[in-house]
């Protein structure tokens, strides 16, 4: 492979595995917050907050870190409150419980709207208004969890990026097939891929504060501590336990950064616990571990490339897809087998609908991993689903399309449906 390909790559990568505090989508809101309050120059006196379906749906029912708090009240106004826009998506590192309360306040007081924008450009929208007597800014962030496309000061408009349409974010980046992806994986230079280690270590500490706490529905250690006896001390065991668990963390609403990818947290989790917890328990080399994490975190980037950054198809289907790639090439597959169980992948989980980020996500996530092995052992053992089934195809980037088509196309409708219920309960 080139050396600018090698380059544009790493760089890609860089880009979309981040570490973030929190749930993505209320973060994101809080930054755009924290720009408009940044740009007003003093705390808000008031705040319109103007949002896309899938920002509303996903950020509607997590828990906030550091507050014990629910939704996305509490993080506009944390954001407004000690939100640092120079921070990114560990926007809220500064909160405190004196912050809290004051953000308590600022919610009683009724200082803050949340609206639906029914004419948002893409699925990925937030626009903030901040205001304070006469002074009023405005900051907009589109198409990725950190892009502004508009910044206000007054009557000074800083920025204008309103243009590109939904899809158009990625752009700039370099085109992407599984076998490319397998080559880089498989070929690049240890020493400038073993940055991805940082996702092991970030996502493992989350999962093991959440084995030994309770957060969300303690599913990682409902498994980990009363399901032995069901699953057995087994890999299986310890890939669902230590990703649910750090799930379990995340949408629990603990103070702790997780290594996200294209924009999630729960993506990264999914990307990196069944990886690492599998390269432990076979005793896999580190260069084994960095090439099997790079395989997981770069083919998920691949398939969010075509299907977006938010859709209705549940994004643990795009990671743990990833996750089974690795797994094969962790027990010593090569492309063949990939292929095989990335098209496992596809016939089993396709229309796993997303309604939102909250603490249930851990479940669907078990599922993906569990899936993950299943398709990864069906692969090492000569079986893929072939193209008489389903939307399964001969070739395997053309299934990937397939599936995030549905994803981006057809539950469209679907999506719609899913907020209409969640909004009117």
């Amino acid at each position: 492979m080139e050396r600018t390909t090698l380059d544009e790559i790493i760089s890609l990568i860089k880009r979309e595995v981040v570490p973030a505090i929190g749930c993505t989508e209320p973060v994101a809101v809080a930054l755009c917050v924290a720009k408009a309050a940044e740009l007003l120059g003093k705390e808000p006196e008031h705040i319109e907050v103007r949002l896309s379906s899938n920002i509303l749906k996903n950020a509607m029912g997590v828990g906030i870190p550091g507050t014990g708090m629910i939704g996305l009240p509490i993080a506009i106004a944390l954001g407004a409150i000690v939100g640092k826009s120079e921070y990114g998506l560990e926007v809220l590192r500064d909160v405190c419980p004196d912050a809290v309360e004051r953000g308590r306040d600022y919610i009683a007081e009724g200082r803050i709207d949340i609206s639906l924008d029914k004419d948002a450009p893409c699925n990925l929208h937030i626009d903030v208004a901040a205001s304070a007597g006469d002074e009023s800014a405005r900051a907009i962030i589109s198409r990725e969890h950190t892009n502004f496309v508009y910044l206000r000061q007054g009557d000074n408009v800083i920025l204008e990026d309103m243009g590109a349409a939904d899809g158009d974010a990625a752009a700039d980046d370099v085109e992407l097939n599984l076998s490319t992806v397998y080559e880089f994986a498989t070929t690049a230079p240890l020493d400038d891929i073993s940055f991805i280690l940082e996702a092991k270590e970030l996502n493992m500490a989350a999962a093991r504060l959440a084995l030994d706490g309770d957060y969300g529905h303690a599913l990682g250690s409902t498994i980990r501590n009363c399901g032995m006896k069901y699953f057995g001390d087994t890999p299986v065991e310890h890939m669902i336990s230590y990703t649910s668990a750090a799930c379990d963390a995340r949408m629990g609403g603990a103070p702790i950064p997780v290594m996200s990818n294209s924009g999630s947290g729960n993506q990264g989790i999914t990307a990196t616990m069944p990886v690492v917890s599998f390269a432990e328990d076979i005793n896999a080399t580190e260069e084994q571990t960095v090439r099997a994490l790079i395989l997981s975190h770069l083919t998920s980037i691949y398939i969010k490339q075509s299907l977006g950054r938010l859709s209705a198809l549940c994004g643990c289907v795009v990671a743990s897809t990833g996750a089974s790639a690795a797994l094969v090439y962790l027990m010593g597959g090569g492309y063949e087998q990939i292929c095989a169980a990335v098209k496992n992948m596809i016939a089993n989980l396709t229309g796993m609908i997303c309604d939102g980020a909250k603490p249930s996500c851990a479940m669907k996530i078990s599922s993906g991993v569990s899936t993950a092995m299943m398709s990864a052992m069906l692969a090492m053992n000569g079986k893929c689903v072939t193209s008489v089934e389903g939307i399964v195809s001969d070739d395997v980037d053309a299934t990937i399309h397939n599936l995030t088509s549905i994803g981006r196309e057809a539950m469209v409708e679907t999506d719609h449906l899913v907020l209409n219920i969640m909004t009117s309960k």
